[in-house]
């Protein structure tokens, strides 16, 4: 489907990278536009041809036959050449996308295009959406956007083609095929890596009869501890930094012992409601969970980009600043709940953002040689997850000391590692890890941000977790009052990968958090693939090669 309306089915989450999804059904999928011509007249003239280039021959379809289409179904002039090449399911797939509305503010789209992110998509989009004089269509695109968003007629692809400030448009195929190629290949290898994956899964569950053993317990059945929750709010006057925490602590009449610890770290535009189930879950069993909320790549900072306050996505100093919001609570717990809590033994899970924060503690370090190799090349990638790796170039070279020793253990969600850590970063952590990955993850791709990486891990306690159909999106919470995401960015019912990642987390915490070593045996492909549901399958490695 080339693009798709919003319905009241839509689930709602606070992540920036929905918005960015939301344009780029219509940037890729359309491959038009908006920004500002260098000179825009006075009066928008709005394109009326687009052209293709197709070796030496030039094929043109009007934008006057596509606009009669969609708003009274006849097929006309030169698109009757071209609607006999599609199947009526096809041709009535496009009526519908041409005049789909995305329900943005005007606003919003000139902030987020105005951002450092949005202009390297526009860029990139550019070389292939040109004007007519095969000149890029960075400023033509941004323009069309804006104004088609600040239309009554709202942000769709026939308004932005009128909002198009030039006559014609011209697709430069050479570089459309490119990318078109590019895409390919990085699909046909991420399918052979998913293979693999499942190959090896399929291998190491015939060798582990847990299941087999006795009655599997049933993890997503809440545990037998009552909770309470408080809500703290942290000042670490060294950086000027103001943040909430909510505080999960278990009621347990034994004093003997202290509470182990996990922390949970939100992605980023989301905040610490995110994975509130699972800091619910987790404290029903024991554990005390911590859930800072990040200032600078919360849900309230993209608010502030597409509302004029803020001038980018997440400023690089974020990149440190959420390891060091992490290092400053357990500081703040050591000193206030050190008699009740365990803050020497703590496990930490992260999502996309905040899984990076999670490996970061865990012992990763920042690769700026990597870094260096591959931001100046990002126009050549499809990776989306480069465009907030690469904002580590602004950081100055200095040695940083990201990570923390009462970190010993660490689950990182659709984690963004490749370029960042690379494999010399990635190499230096030496806790238990468990990656899990979204076959699915149009933002942070499976292959290069989580498959690949796994390979690159030395510590031996290491796990991959796949969702064969599992996007960025799947694991997160419901969340009313935030921007709406189609069904299909979701993927299958986000509530299987939530319950995936409660059960998971627990095992994987109770290990090596809590010292209860009967919990081990279950962090294995065999398990994984007893509490396996066919809409999402699940597959669970301990070790992988990929030549």
């Amino acid at each position: 489907m080339l693009f798709s309306s919003t319905t009241n089915q839509e689930k709602k989450y606070k992540q920036p990278s929905i918005f960015i999804t939301k344009l780029g059904l219509i940037l890729f999928n359309f491959g038009l536009c908006l920004g500002f011509t260098s000179l825009i007249p006075s009066k928008a003239v709005g394109a009326e041809e687009i052209f293709l280039d197709y070796g030496v021959l030039q094929f043109s379809l009007s934008v006057e036959s596509l606009e009669t289409y969609a708003k009274e179904g006849q097929i006309k002039g030169k698109l009757k050449d071209y609607a006999r090449f599609l199947t009526p399911e096809q041709l009535e797939k496009l009526k519908t996308a041409l005049v789909t509305s995305a329900e943005v503010t005007p606003l919003a789209v000139a902030q987020f295009l105005y951002s450092t992110q949005g202009e390297k998509i526009l860029e990139q989009v550019g070389q292939v959406v040109q004007t007519k004089a095969r000149q890029s269509g960075f400023y033509a695109i941004r323009s069309a956007l804006i104004l088609s968003a600040a239309d009554e007629e709202g942000l769709t692809p026939l308004n932005i083609l009128r909002k198009f400030p030039t006559y014609g448009i011209r697709i430069n195929s050479t570089r459309g095929f490119q990318i078109i190629e590019n895409l390919s290949k990085i699909i046909q290898k991420t399918a052979r890596a998913i293979a693999k994956v499942e190959a090896t899964a399929l291998q190491e569950r015939e060798a582990q009869t847990i299941t087999d053993i006795a009655p599997v317990p049933n993890f997503l059945q809440p545990g037998s501890f009552s909770f309470r929750k408080q809500i703290l709010t942290l000042r670490d006057q060294n950086r000027n930094r103001i943040f909430p925490v909510e505080l999960y602590i278990p009621q347990t009449q034994i004093r003997a012992s202290r509470l182990p610890l996990v922390v949970i770290s939100h992605g980023l535009g989301s905040d610490r409601n995110t994975f509130a189930y699972l800091a619910e879950h987790l404290a029903s069993y024991g554990f005390a969970v911590a859930v800072p909320e990040h200032p600078g790549s919360n849900y309230s900072q993209i608010n502030a980009l597409f509302n004029g306050f803020a001038s980018d996505v997440t400023p690089p100093r974020e990149l440190l600043d959420r390891p060091l919001d992490i290092k400053y609570l357990l500081d703040y717990l050591t000193e206030e709940y050190g008699e009740q809590i365990d803050v020497n033994r703590v496990g930490i899970l992260g999502q996309s953002f905040g899984a990076y924060t999670a490996l970061a503690l865990a012992g990763a370090e920042l690769n700026f040689t990597q870094l260096e190799q591959d931001c100046p090349n990002i126009d050549d990638s499809l990776n989306i997850s480069l465009l907030l790796q690469c904002i580590g170039l602004n950081l100055s070279e200095e040695s940083f000391d990201l990570q923390d020793e009462r970190i010993t253990a660490a689950i990182a969600i659709n984690p963004l590692t490749s370029s960042i850590f690379g494999k010399e970063g990635i190499s230096k952590i030496k806790t238990p890890i468990m990656i899990v990955s979204g076959s699915a993850d149009p933002v942070t791709p499976a292959l290069s941000e989580q498959i690949n990486p796994f390979t690159w891990l030395a510590t031996p306690e290491k796990y991959l977790v796949l969702l064969r159909g599992g996007t960025h999106f799947s694991t997160l919470n419901e969340s009313s009052g935030s921007i709406s995401v189609p069904e299909q960015a979701i993927g299958p019912d986000p509530k299987i990968a939530q319950n995936y990642v409660k059960q998971l987390s627990l095992v994987f915490f109770s290990t090596y958090i809590a010292g209860r070593a009967k919990y081990k045996p279950y962090l294995s492909a065999d398990y994984a693939d007893s509490i396996s549901q066919s809409l999402l399958p699940l597959h669970l490695v301990e070790s992988l090669t990929l030549e």
